[in-house]
This record gives structure tokens, C-alpha cells and sequence, in this order.
């Protein structure tokens, strides 16, 4: 059978680990018919990595390319290079997330096309559905460019398979680095729960809970049933939580199984961010909060009396 659209996807990692969007970016790839798909990994040492990237299904050719200096991390020190590779390909796609985000567009200008943002839906090898007005509509984009260029709503598809797949590698170097842009530090919070855009369960705070020291509650929850710990931009901008914790339009759209909310009145932004999610539960003292309108499951009390309750049933 004959291949009419090449794929190139850019895979995300922390070094160690495959993140589970360039997986999700596979799946939507999977939906553009007579296709080939591969991966483009950057790391300072890509044996370990570029491995991991080979067991993800569905996958023809790992490009390992090694940088320097942690480059690998900026959009300035590896979107040449993907330019480079892009080449040979028809499509070059990345997860939409805050690193796809960063990368996808300097790639679609050293490219000289319009980068299509967050698809959700892939209708054949030219047509795509995705979001606008904070997820209040849908539109069809139709490309006639040579190339596109785009990143994939993480919520919108399934993981695909991440431990059977048997790629080959090919090794590249990055040999013109850039030297205006230069990785100093990253600093994150270490948290040994689940990745929020991946996690099958979020326990998420709103501003309803008060204070930096309330929030504890909502750590202690979520540890106590294994989800990840989501905030609203209000419980963010009043500094109860770190801003990489936000959930909603201008934070990070998630899709778990389970979204639990804690003093969110819910917001259009907010809920921009949680729709797609499996079940949504909403704990609020107000009857009338915007949330309840989508929540499957509401709770009207107050939390400060509900979550040590659900914590002794635990």
C-alpha cells in the first residue's frame, strides 16, 4: 500500500519518560488514512530516551537528536532542526501542551506556514476540527499548504499503545546551535502524583478553599486516592498553589476519568478546561455556582466539613 501522508510527530519527555501526549498525538495521526509515522526526539543523551520513544506503537523511525547544553528544552534550540527534518514529511505534529505550545510555532515559521492550533478532530489528511471562543465553538479548518503544521488537543484523544511498538533509530546531531537563547534553570515543583494533563483522577481547588494552608486538604485527598491536584486561575492568582496547577483556558486542558472540584464557582474559562472530562463532581457552598450546570454529580455544602468526612470514609 502506498504511503501518502509522512508524519512527523515531536515527542515530549522529562529525560526518563515518554509523555503520554506525544502518545495521544500518535492516535490522532492514526486517524489521517495510507500514512507513515515518526517520531523526533531531542535529548543531551538519547539512548535512554529515544528507546523508550521506540516501544510506542504504531511508529516507523525514531530521529534521535542529540543537543548540547540542554537545548533540548527551548523552542529556539531545536525547532531548526525539526524544520530540517520536516523535509520529507506532509505533516508535523506536536502535543499541545505548554512545551508543544512553545515549539510548534517557531517550527510553522521557519517553515513559512500557518500553524493549525489544538485540533481535536482529524477528518482526513487536510481536515481538521478544533476549538475557538474558549471551546464555546467548533470549527472546520481546511489546509491547502504543502505542509502542516499543528499541535493535538491532548484531551480530545485516547493513548495509544506505549510499550509494543519496535521502531528503528536514526541518530542525528544538532550541528549549528543557536547561541541568542540559552536554557539556564527549570524550576518545578516535586511532586511524586500524577502528571495533571495525564492523570485518570484530579482533585482540584478553587478559591473557595481560602488559603495556601487550606489547600493542604486538597493535597491530602488526592494522595489519599492517587489523583493529581488541579486549581482554578482564582486559587492561583491568590498564590494558594503553584500557577503550573491551573486548569482552564489559559492553564492546561485536561480530560481525566474523574475531576473532583473543591470551591470552584466555575468560570467559562475553567470549564473550557474540564469538559472533556469523564465524570465531574462539584463541591460548593453555592447552590447557584455556574459549575453545577455541568457537573454530572453536585454536592452544595461546605467543604471544609465534606472533605474530612470523605477523608474517614477513604
Amino acid at each position: 500500500m502506498s504511503v501518502k501522508s509522512k508524519i512527523l510527530i515531536l515527542a515530549q519527555h522529562n529525560g526518563v519518560a515518554i509523555n503520554q501526549g506525544t502518545a495521544k498525538a500518535i492516535t490522532a495521526a492514526m486517524n489521517i488514512p495510507d500514512c507513515s509515522i515518526d517520531l523526533a526526539v531531542f535529548a543531551d543523551d538519547t539512548s535512554t530516551i529515544a528507546a523508550e520513544a521506540a516501544k510506542l506503537a504504531n511508529v516507523g523511525t525514531i530521529h534521535a537528536v542529540t543537543t548540547t547544553d540542554e537545548n533540548w528544552k527551548l523552542a529556539q534550540g531545536i525547532a531548526p532542526k525539526i524544520a530540517e527534518l520536516a523535509t520529507n514529511y506532509t505533516h508535523i505534529f506536536g502535543p499541545s501542551t505548554t512545551f508543544g505550545k512553545d515549539v510548534m510555532p517557531c517550527v510553522a515559521a521557519l517553515l513559512g506556514q500557518n500553524q493549525i492550533s489544538d485540533i481535536m478532530q482529524v477528518i482526513d489528511a487536510t481536515t481538521f476540527k478544533r476549538p475557538i471562543y474558549a471551546g464555546n465553538a467548533v470549527i472546520t479548518v481546511e489546509s491547502t499548504h504543502d505542509k502542516i503544521v499543528a499541535t493535538i488537543r491532548n484531551a480530545s484523544f485516547k493513548t495509544a499503545d506505549m510499550t509494543s511498538g519496535s521502531a528503528s533509530i536514526e541518530n542525528h546531531t544538532i550541528d549549528n546551535a543557536q547561541t541568542d537563547t540559552k536554557f539556564v534553570s527549570l524550576q518545578a515543583g516535586n511532586s511524586e502524583r500524577p502528571d495533571l494533563q495525564t492523570a485518570a483522577k484530579v482533585i482540584s481547588g478553587g478559591r473557595g478553599l481560602g488559603s495556601e494552608e487550606n489547600f493542604e486538604l486538597m493535597y491530602n485527598l488526592a494522595d489519599k486516592i492517587g489523583a493529581a491536584t488541579g486549581a482554578s486561575r482564582a486559587a492561583v492568582d491568590a498564590g494558594y498553589c503553584p500557577n503550573e496547577m491551573q486548569v482552564g483556558q489559559t492553564g492546561k486542558i485536561i480530560a481525566p476519568d474523574l475531576y473532583v472540584s473543591f470551591g470552584i464557582s466555575g468560570a467559562i474559562q475553567h470549564l473550557t478546561g474540564i469538559k472533556d472530562a469523564g465524570t465531574i463532581v462539584a463541591i460548593n457552598k453555592d447552590a447557584d455556582a455556574p459549575i453545577y450546570e455541568v457537573a454530572d454529580i453536585g454536592l452544595v455544602g461546605d467543604l471544609f466539613k465534606i472533605v474530612p468526612e470523605l477523608m474517614e470514609k477513604l
